[in-house]
C-alpha cells in the first residue's frame, strides 16, 4: 500500500487487544462473517447425524438389503465418510495457501454438493459409497479450513467465542438431522410392507428382514422419500454458503501473506469497521507482517530458499523438528484426540442402542431420546460461546473432564448393576439416561468447541494451515476408530464402554492441567511469548519497529497515564 495513505498526525489509540468485557455483538459485520463461514460446521453436523435416522429406515433396507442387514458392510459405509474426511482434511493445508482460505470454502462446497447429489439419488450400493466418499472429502476440508478462516479474520478478545460458533453450528446441524429424520420416516408409514409379516428377530421381538419382508411390488407403505430428502436437504444450506462466501473478504492474514497488501488493508477494514488508515488497522497489520517477515528470515536459513513441493515438505517436517512448533502441534492432536476418546461421537453413532441399554424400547422412542440429546448437546454449546473469552479456555476444559467423566462412571455403574433387567428397574434407567445428558452438558461446553479453538490459534501464520490440516485429520481417524470399535465394546464388555471412555475424561483433565496454556486475549502473532518463545517473539517485535519506520510510522510505546499507544510520523 502507498506510504501516504499509513502516514498519520500524533494520535492515540487502543491497542489490538480490547477489554475483557468486549462482546460478540460489539461487532455486527464480524459476528456475521463468521456465522455464515460456520455454515459449514453445518453440513458436517448435519451429514453425520442424518444417517443413523436414515438406517433405521425399512424403505431404504429393501433398496439396500445389504448395508441394512450386514452390521460388518454398514459399518464400513458409515465409516465411507471418515476416512475421506480424515484425507481430506489432510492435504487441505497446500490448498488453502495456494488458493486462499475464502476460494477453499467454495470449492469444498462445490465437492460436497456433487457428493450430496450422488446419495440422494443412489440406485445402487456403490453410488452410496461413491456418493458418501465425496461428501466426506468437502467435509474434512471445511472442517479444517473453517476453524481457520474464523480464526485468522476475529479479533483476539473474541476469537474464542467465533471459532466456538463452529461447534454450536455442529450441534444444530446434527439436531437438524435428527428431527428432519424423525418427520421423514413417517412419510407413507414406518412400515415397507404393512401386509407382509415381520420375519426376521426373534419371537418374541420380530424386526423387519429386507431380505424376506417386501412385497413383490416393492414397499407399498414408506416411501424411499423419506430417506432420499434428508440426504438431499443438506445441498442447500451448502449452495447458500458457496454462493455466499461470495461476497465475503478472505482473511487479511493470508493477504498479507500473498503480498496483497492493499486488498489486506481493505478486508482489515470491513472487518475492524474502522478506515484502513485508521492507527490499530496499521498496528494490527504491522504484527501480522512481522510474523510473515520472521517466517520468511527461518525459511531463507533453514531451508536454503526452498520453494514449490519442497517448502510445502520441509513446513511440514519442521512440525517434527522443530521444538516449540512440535509442542504445539502435539497439544493440538492431543486435544483432538480426547475429544473423539472421551465417547462424544459413539454417544451420537449409537445413542439409540444405548437408550435402549437403559431400558428405553421401541425405535420411535429411541429415536426420540436420541433427538432430545440433540437439543441438550446445541444449547450446551451456548455457554462455551459466553464464557471462553471472559473464563479462558483451561478452565472450561478441566470442569468439563471432571464432570464427563464423574457422569461416565455413574452410568457405566448403573448398566453393570442391572445389566439387562434395567428394563424392569425403570429410576435406575432414568436416572442413567439423566446422566448421558449431564455428561453431553459438560463436554458441549469444554472439549467439543475447544478441539476447534486451540489449533486454529496456537500456530504461526506460515504452517498454520498444514499444522491444522494434521490436527483435523487426528479427529477424523480417532472418529473413525471409535465408530468402528463402538459397537464390538458395547456387546462385549457392555458397561465397560462407559468406563473406558471415563478414564480418557480423566485423562484429558490431567493433560489440560499439565501441558495446555491459556490463550485468552491473545493476538495469533503472540502466540510465541504464549508458548515461551521469547527469542522469536523479541524478533518479530524487532522487525516489527523496522516495517514501522520503513512505512513511516514510528512507534513510541506507551503512555503511562492513558494506557495508549502513540505513533507519530516521522
Amino acid at each position: 500500500m502507498a506510504n501516504q495513505e499509513l502516514n498519520m498526525s500524533s494520535q492515540e489509540f487502543e491497542p489490538s487487544t480490547k477489554p475483557a468485557k468486549a462482546s460478540l455483538l460489539d461487532n455486527p459485520y464480524l459476528l456475521g462473517v463468521a456465522l455464515f463461514a460456520s455454515l459449514g460446521g453445518f453440513l458436517f453436523g448435519y451429514d453425520q447425524g442424518v444417517v443413523s435416522g436414515v438406517l433405521t429406515m425399512e424403505s431404504f433396507g429393501a433398496a439396500f438389503p445389504k448395508i441394512y442387514a450386514d452390521a460388518g458392510f454398514k459399518g464400513w459405509w458409515v465409516s465411507t465418510i471418515l476416512l475421506t474426511a480424515w484425507f481430506g482434511s489432510l492435504v487441505n493445508g497446500p490448498v488453502a495457501d495456494k488458493y486462499g482460505r475464502k476460494m477453499n470454502m467454495i470449492i469444498a462446497v462445490v465437492i460436497f454438493v456433487v457428493g450430496s447429489a450422488i446419495q440422494a439419488g443412489a440406485v445402487s450400493i456403490g453410488m452410496l459409497f461413491v456418493g458418501r466418499a465425496i461428501a466426506g472429502l468437502a467435509v474434512g476440508m471445511l472442517t479444517m479450513v473453517i476453524p481457520l478462516y474464523i480464526s485468522e479474520v476475529s479479533s483476539s478478545d473474541i476469537r474464542g467465542g467465533l471459532v466456538v460458533l463452529q461447534q454450536l453450528s455442529i450441534t444444530i446441524g446434527i439436531l437438524a438431522s435428527f428431527w428432519i429424520d424423525y418427520g421423514t420416516h413417517y412419510i407413507g408409514g414406518t412400515r415397507c410392507s404393512p401386509s407382509v409379516p415381520y420375519t426376521g428377530g426373534t419371537a418374541s421381538s420380530p424386526s423387519f428382514d429386507p431380505y424376506t419382508d417386501v412385497g413383490p411390488n416393492g414397499c407399498t407403505g414408506q416411501s424411499t422419500a423419506a430417506w432420499r430428502i434428508p440426504l438431499a436437504l443438506q445441498i442447500l444450506p451448502a449452495l447458500i454458503l458457496g454462493i455466499g462466501m461470495i461476497f465475503y473478504p478472505d482473511t487479511p492474514r493470508w493477504l498479507l501473506f500473498q503480498e496483497r497488501d492493499e486488498e489486506a488493508f481493505r478486508a482489515l477494514s470491513k472487518l475492524r469497521r474502522l478506515p484502513a488508515d485508521h492507527p490499530s488497522i496499521v498496528s494490527e497489520a504491522l504484527d501480522i507482517k512481522a510474523s510473515i517477515l520472521l517466517e520468511n528470515t527461518y525459511i531463507r536459513d533453514n531451508y536454503n530458499g526452498a520453494s514449490g513441493l519442497k517448502l510445502h515438505a520441509s513446513q511440514y517436517l519442521s512440525l517434527f523438528t522443530n521444538k516449540s512448533r512440535f509442542r504445539r502441534l502435539a497439544i493440538g492432536c492431543c486435544v483432538m484426540f480426547f475429544q473423539q476418546f472421551m465417547g462424544c461421537n459413539a454417544m451420537i453413532y449409537y445413542a439409540p442402542t444405548m437408550f435402549a441399554s437403559l431400558g428405553l424400547s421401541g425405535n420411535t422412542t429411541s429415536l426420540l431420546a436420541t433427538g432430545v440429546y440433540g437439543i441438550v448437546n446445541c444449547l450446551s454449546t451456548i455457554p462455551a460461546i459466553l464464557l471462553i473469552d471472559k473464563v479462558g479456555r483451561r478452565p472450561l476444559l478441566m470442569c468439563g473432564a471432571a464432570g464427563t467423566c464423574i457422569s461416565l462412571v455413574i452410568v457405566g455403574a448403573i448398566v453393570g448393576a442391572y445389566g439387562d433387567g434395567l428394563g424392569a428397574h425403570k429410576a435406575a434407567g432414568w436416572v442413567g439416561i439423566a446422566f448421558i445428558y449431564i455428561y453431553d452438558v459438560n463436554f458441549s461446553y469444554s472439549f467439543a468447541p475447544i478441539g476447534w479453538v486451540l489449533p486454529s490459534e496456537i500456530f504461526n501464520l506460515a504452517i498454520r494451515s498444514k499444522a491444522i490440516s494434521i490436527t483435523t485429520s487426528t479427529t477424523w481417524m480417532c472418529n473413525f476408530i471409535i465408530g468402528l470399535v463402538t459397537p464390538d465394546m458395547l456387546a462385549q464388555i457392555n458397561w465397560g464402554t462407559y468406563i473406558f471412555f471415563a478414564a480418557f475424561c480423566l485423562l484429558a483433565g490431567g493433560f489440560t492441567y499439565f501441558f495446555v496454556p491459556e490463550t485468552r486475549g491473545k493476538t495469533l502473532e503472540d502466540m510465541d511469548l504464549v508458548f515461551g518463545d521469547t527469542a522469536a517473539h523479541e524478533e518479530q517485535e524487532r522487525i516489527r519497529q523496522i516495517e514501522a519506520q520503513l512505512r513511516g510510522v514510528q512507534i513510541d510505546g506507551t503512555d503511562p497515564e492513558k494506557g495508549m499507544v502513540v505513533e507519530h510520523t516521522e
